[in-house]
């Protein structure tokens, strides 16, 4: 098990990796190559959940990191059952600090991202199931709830974070086209994020307070959803 003292960054290789299998999206490659994705890519990677999650408790007491595959950290393998694409890798790295008592893909996150040239870090809920949609929509016309939502949504985007999820073109049946919350009532899911070009800082312990710095700005979305959502 990674242990949190021990993440002293990314190395270069873990961003070459990705860059490479890109490339060479092939089981013969990533087979060549699988000694640099476990010390690179993976290692890393769990010394990173440990870590970040022992962070984010200062945010959210109740917060989940698991460092194992299928937990906080995302498969490399697609699914390529109902795809076009046969490619059998993801050519990036995804990780997830979850919270609630729902299954993990259910419940609001903190999110990691690694796709070069960029690196994305996000919160929030990326697809509500049925019965959570509606529990968002109630909560989006709610007279305590609604307000804040919308505070919240507008105070991330002065701060130049993106919020995602507006699927709709028009508010469902039964809510007021008029409502100051129409345009929240078009999601499907909800969530807030920032892509950048990987920092300098990804290669070094300051990834950390990196992280930790834009995950504070868009905690209160998280702390809503999981109080909606939980």
């Amino acid at each position: 098990m990674a242990e949190a003292n021990k993440f002293e960054g990314f190395p270069k290789a873990s961003v070459k990796f990705f860059t490479d299998l890109a490339k060479n999206n092939n089981k013969a490659w990533f087979e060549g190559h699988r000694e640099e994705y476990d010390n690179s890519v993976m290692l890393p990677a769990q010394q990173f959940v440990v870590a970040m999650g022992k962070r984010l408790q200062k945010l959210s007491p109740n917060v989940s990191a698991d460092p194992r595959v299928n937990r906080s950290l995302f498969r490399l393998n697609r699914d390529t059952r109902f795809s076009k694409d046969k490619t059998p890798y993801k050519t990036n790295m995804g990780a997830m600090f979850w919270e609630g008592s729902r299954p993990r893909m259910e419940c609001s996150c903190y999110y990691f991202h690694l796709e070069p040239p960029k690196l994305m870090l996000g919160i929030g809920i990326y697809m509500f199931t049925p019965e959570m949609l509606e529990v968002y929509r109630g909560a989006c016309v709610h007279q305590k709830l609604g307000p804040q939502l919308r505070k919240i949504t507008k105070q991330l985007a002065s701060k130049g974070y993106n919020l995602g999820g507006k699927f709709y073109k028009k508010v469902p049946r039964g809510f007021e086209a008029d409502h100051p919350n129409a345009e929240l009532l078009l999601h499907n899911g909800m969530h807030a994020g920032i892509e950048t070009k990987i920092p300098a800082e990804f290669y070094t312990p300051t990834l950390l307070d990196y992280c930790f710095a834009h995950y504070k700005n868009m905690s209160p979305l998280h702390k809503w959803l999981v109080e909606v959502t939980g």
